[in-house]
């Protein structure tokens, strides 16, 4: 999780988290709680009739569900992380964004990983066909796609994934990975990990190829040229003994 340093607080402390609850996190908190209420323990078969059933999706056109599941968790901890990474990684974006396109950006990346899971689903192979047949819940698929976006816009910060320090790019492509096995393997624990990729790929391509909004431009023949500069400047500064002045962290900062 998050840990901001001093820019973000006084002194040299470290603060867990990214402050208060902007609009549309209030909003999600409250109806995935409530769902949560509901559907485990007021009336279970909610959780039946609104999950993602890609069977019932397609041969019945329950158009619902690609949304619906998307505010229905299975258990206690599953409703807390979903939730807590919401918080973590949503706040801060919806600062960045607005509210409007933070929620047109959730809403998109949920239905876009569930599409992707039915479409899977029909993959002749065994782990990935169960699916199928399966009753997906929970909002990770979203998440995911803000995780993907927050490592986006702030690749080089530093999370604590229990007590160790991750940068969030680095955790993004462990999460990616386990969940590309976990999706591929026959004892994936039942977590539908097909849903998880579902949204990091929804979320990479939409905030790459925007037209308009807080597009990504992702350029990989531009980062090698900055890091060409990048040496050549350090090297000549070795050389003639050059010492820049102005802050010193000019060549850190970074524009996403």
């Amino acid at each position: 999780m998050p840990r901001y340093p001093s820019s973000y607080t006084s002194g040299s402390q470290f603060s867990f988290g990214p402050g208060g609850l902007s609009t549309a996190i209030k909003v999600l908190l409250a109806i995935n709680i409530v769902a949560f209420i509901v559907g485990d323990y007021l009336y279970r078969p909610l959780q039946v009739q609104l999950g993602l059933y890609p069977l019932a999706t397609v041969t019945r056109l329950q158009l619902w569900r690609p949304v619906t599941y998307l505010f229905l968790h299975a258990d206690i901890l599953h409703i807390l992380f979903n939730m807590l990474a919401l918080w973590m990684f949503g706040t801060e974006l919806e600062r960045i964004w607005g509210t409007r396109f933070f929620l047109k950006f959730y809403f998109i990346v949920g239905v876009g990983a569930a599409v992707l899971t039915i479409a899977v689903s029909r993959i002749p192979f065994g782990p990935l066909q169960q699916l199928w047949f399966s009753n997906i819940i929970g909002a990770s698929g979203a998440i995911y796609g803000l995780l993907l976006a927050y490592a986006l816009y702030f690749p080089n910060r530093t999370i604590y994934y229990f007590i160790f320090p991750l940068r969030v790019r680095t955790y993004v492509i462990i999460t990616g990975a386990i969940a590309f096995y976990a999706s591929l393997s026959a004892n994936g624990g039942g977590v539908a990990s097909a849903t998880h990729l579902g949204g990091l790929l929804v979320a990479y391509v939409y905030l790459t190829s925007l037209r308009k909004g807080p597009r990504l431009r992702l350029n990989p023949w531009a980062e090698v040229k900055y890091r060409w500069v990048k040496w050549r400047l350090a090297s000549a500064r070795k050389k003639f003994d050059v010492y820049s002045g102005g802050r010193g962290d000019d060549w850190n900062r970074r524009i996403h």
